[in-house]
């Protein structure tokens, strides 16, 4: 089973592309990722949601960013940006206060017109320089 926590990073200025809240997003990615087996918004400052799913991390972070543009197509949001899922398991002991546990895969579901940008503005090849090649995944969804 992988467990994904979601946090969300709006970079569309749009009022067409309004922020989700957390009920929002359980119930539209329950809907449309077919294997979530477990969905649970979270009352946290960072993660936004729980999803659980019996893929590996990169299949289940590919259905994660179609199945958000599909929510965004469903409520009539503008999806002229590209969605980014960017995921780094857990492989240290978790604090006591923190939801994200050992084992389990942070994600940041970024929206964005300009995902090179983005990416370059965090530095994210020197981020995953430090990470085991299978503890770390980015997926990217561009719209057509």
């Amino acid at each position: 089973m992988t467990t994904f926590l979601i946090s969300h990073n709006l970079q569309v200025a749009s009022e067409c592309c309004p922020p989700w809240d957390g009920l929002q997003l359980e119930a539209g990615l329950k809907r449309f990722c077919p294997t979530v087996t477990s969905a649970e918004a979270l009352s946290h400052p960072h993660w936004r949601l729980r999803l659980e799913s019996p893929l590996d991390a990169a299949l289940f972070a590919a259905e994660l960013v179609a199945g958000w543009a599909s929510l965004r197509s469903e409520f009539g949001h503008g999806l002229n940006h590209s969605i980014l899922a960017l995921g780094g398991r857990k492989d240290t002991p978790a604090a006591s206060s923190s939801p994200l546990i050992f084992g389990a895969w942070g994600v940041d579901v970024i929206e964005t017109p300009d995902p090179d940008a983005f990416l370059e503005g965090i530095q994210w090849e020197q981020l995953k320089a430090g990470r085991p090649v299978d503890g770390v995944f980015e997926v990217l969804y561009k719209p057509l």
